[in-house]
């Protein structure tokens, strides 16, 4: 069943910019996040405190957060990795907010990504689990928080199946348990783009039957492959009601072999499909629209949404004239925001007055 609302993060500041040139200015960074304040998100990430020697484009992170203007209504947070980032971060409180990111064991299903990207193997990880639980148990968190990274498949080691899948996070849960807490949320991160919309569907179908006590199910996935919106469609049909997406789908990961091919789900394309669905999102599309041109402007390069460049669906007096001309190129496709302007001296066939012909 549709959930009736999603919690969806938009991540560009973080997912998208931390792919992207190191030398963005701050000016431009608080350009860019001002503007997606004004979209109707409810939950927006503002980068990563990353040690700047491997995410350079997060070096300038303490000046953004000094400096930006939180908009009412908006929860603002950030990645951090380890204890160090989690000290950084936290100085910022309640301006940005990690600490709820504190009580969730990450333990990734791939070994060789673990090191690559937490500088950790996934021993370590899955030995880290009882400190994380025992820091719960101390702040008297209600229920316990699992994160399985990279489900679906690595680049580095294969696919997974899904009984591999059910096994880590048979082992995260057990561990829960064992410190006499149940899971309550449960979070693919994925960077590699594994997922396609059939495993995600029989995932969560499988988790929900074994471990009904899991209520919440939150969903990252890249998009190196192209079908992750598609994998995000059978989850919103599973009942998953948080999901994580970046302005034209900036985003990637240095060290998946991918790089900005990874790419992420265009905020603006998964609001339109919810939209369409009758799922609420809290974000105005047409801000999302305006927001998305600033990211192209801000990074200086093209990028991968669809609505943003094709626009919404035009319907009531926002549909197309009859007697438009031929539109070809993205400006000229840009029309439905920019006005008429942007195609003035294209061909025409259309003669007014006269019947329409096809070609």
């Amino acid at each position: 069943m549709l959930p009736k609302r999603v919690t969806i993060t938009d991540d560009t500041m973080r997912e998208g910019l931390q792919i992207e040139d190191a030398n963005i200015s701050i000016d431009d960074k608080l350009r860019l996040l001002d503007a997606i304040g004004e979209t109707g998100a409810k939950v927006i990430s503002i980068g990563s405190f990353a040690h700047p020697k491997w995410t350079p484009s997060m070096a300038n992170i303490e000046e953004l957060v000094e400096r930006f203007v939180p908009k009412p209504g908006v929860k603002y947070t950030a990645a951090v990795f380890n204890q160090k980032g989690f000290e950084r971060a936290d100085v910022f409180y309640p301006k940005i907010d990690v600490r709820s990111k504190r009580f969730a064991t990450h333990v990734e299903m791939c070994d060789s990504f673990a090191r690559r990207n937490y500088n950790r193997t996934q021993a370590e990880q899955i030995a880290g689990m009882e400190a994380t639980i025992g820091s719960a148990r101390q702040a008297g968190v209600e229920g316990g928080a699992i994160v399985l990274g990279n489900p679906f498949g690595s680049n580095f080691e294969g696919a997974f199946t899904l009984e591999q899948r059910l096994d880590f996070v048979e082992m995260m849960v057990n561990k829960w348990h064992d410190g006499g807490f149940e899971v309550k949320k449960l979070s693919f991160v994925e960077a590699m783009g594994w997922n396609l919309p059939h495993q995600v569907r029989e995932t969560l179908e499988a988790i929900r039957g074994r471990w009904p006590e899991i209520e919440t199910f939150h969903m990252h996935l890249h998009n190196v492959r192209g079908a992750t919106i598609a994998s995000y469609y059978e989850a919103l049909q599973m009942g998953a009601i948080e999901f994580d997406t970046s302005l034209g789908g900036m985003g990637g990961c240095p060290y998946c072999g991918n790089g900005r091919a990874a790419g992420h789900v265009p905020t603006e394309d998964f609001v339109d499909l919810c939209h369409e669905m009758g799922i609420e999102t809290g974000y105005n599309l047409d801000k999302l629209i305006d927001a998305a041109a600033i990211a192209e402007e801000v990074v200086g390069h093209s990028l991968k949404g669809h609505v943003s460049k094709g626009g919404p669906r035009p319907r009531g007096d926002q549909v197309y004239p009859l007697n438009m001309p031929f539109v070809e190129t993205l400006e000229e496709a840009s029309h439905f925001r920019n006005g008429p302007s942007v195609y003035a001296g294209q061909i025409s066939p259309w003669q007014e007055g006269s019947a329409l012909i096809s070609g």
